[in-house]
């Protein structure tokens, strides 16, 4: 199986050399055992603990000192795989990190809400987190020519490493297999209550409205559960790297509070795989949505990539206009408006309110350039 050359790569084994305990979180199946054990084998004396291993979390449950010592012997890195089923994980990271400061420590995680509860205090300023997203377009595809090709794989069956060999109808298979069994899985931590007919159909509705203003108070109408009960949920599915939330921008940021939201699937594999459509895209009503997805996913990829720590938000006017993706980076704002069949056209109302922003226009025929 050709093995792919992670973006992030370099971030994680900078952060490691630096002498941080490094944390990897993202969603199952996005390739972070995989990427873990890139990293391991490059490492002069690497020691793999999978939790997993009901041996492996015995032994590192509440352990000592010494016994930790023990079992590190005379490793120069030690990986963690999923680390957040340790109890007390927090206490044993940093022990390792501070008595054994010659030991790099990569710790991964499938939900931020469990690992990072029992970590973040006992590693405050001890640790970095790095998000692993699904695959990018630049981490398979080298240049444009190859890019429009995997562009549109990307937009119907996703970026789940496993998936990226397959043949469709068999990566059309195991995205429903993820999405049916381990999609929401690591979103609610163990002895959580929760009714799975209505994540199934939070879930679906989300998916319809991929691009859309969505509305708490509809879709707690539509499932017969409180507003409360969809605004937690969601929350939780969002700490489970399911998906992402996009706020309304406005020059008083403080309003936002309370304000309508954009829900976007952070792998539209999984998305298609809620509404059961792998259809191709020239046979779809809903391209023009999955592309806004796309680019804004990929926006996110790129950022972290070059470290540019962006707040992201969409704008509306009261006559509905709008533009897709405002970022703000530094002081400075710039805008993207994402069209798949035709070239944007620049809101009037924004260019009124915010005639200093520059919006661009992400079509197939430029998206090479910004994603």
């Amino acid at each position: 199986m050709l093995m792919i050359d992670r973006y992030i790569e370099p971030q994680i084994m900078k952060s490691l050399q630096d002498g941080f305990a490094t944390i990897l979180y993202g969603a199952r199946q996005t390739g972070k055992t995989t990427l873990a054990n890139k990293i391991l084998s490059d490492a002069k004396n690497g020691l793999y603990l999978s939790c997993d291993d009901p041996a492996v979390l015995s032994r590192l449950q509440n352990q000592s000192l010494s016994g930790l010592k023990a079992i590190i012997a005379n490793a120069s890195l030690v990986v963690i795989d999923e680390a957040q089923r340790v109890e007390n994980i927090g206490i044993t990271a940093k022990l390792i990190h501070d008595s054994m400061p010659e030991v790099m420590l990569l710790l991964t995680g499938s939900s931020s809400l469990d690992l990072a509860n029992k970590i973040k205090e006992p590693l405050t300023g001890r640790s970095r987190e790095i998000l692993l997203y699904p695959l990018r377009l630049k981490e398979v595809a080298k240049n444009l020519i190859e890019a429009d090709g995997y562009m549109q794989r990307l937009l119907v069956y996703g970026g789940y490493p496993g998936l990226w060999q397959m043949t469709e109808n068999e990566a059309a298979t195991r995205a429903r297999e993820i999405a049916n069994r381990y999609l929401y899985r690591d979103a609610f931590a163990l002895g959580t209550i929760y009714d799975q007919t209505v994540i199934d159909g939070l879930l679906r509705l989300l998916a319809h409205q991929v691009g859309c203003e969505v509305s708490y108070s509809e879709l707690a109408s539509n499932l017969e559960v409180s507003k409360e009960t969809v605004m937690r949920y969601i929350d939780l599915l969002e700490k489970a790297f399911i998906v992402f939330r996009l706020p309304q921008f406005r020059k008083n940021q403080r309003v936002q509070v309370g304000r309508l939201r954009k829900v976007y699937f952070y792998d539209l594999g999984m998305r298609n795989a809620l509404i059961d459509n792998f259809s191709p895209l020239d046979l779809r009503a809903d391209v023009g949505a999955l592309w806004e997805n796309f680019v804004l996913v990929e926006r996110l990829k790129r950022n972290q990539e070059q470290r540019r720590y962006t707040r992201s938000y969409y704008w509306r006017s009261r006559d509905k206009q709008e533009v897709d993706l405002i970022e703000e980076y530094g002081g400075e704002i710039s805008g993207y408006e994402c069209k798949w069949s035709k070239t944007p056209r620049i809101p009037g109302g924004f260019r009124t309110a915010h005639p200093d922003v520059q919006v661009t226009g992400v079509t197939r025929d430029n998206y090479w350039d910004y994603l």
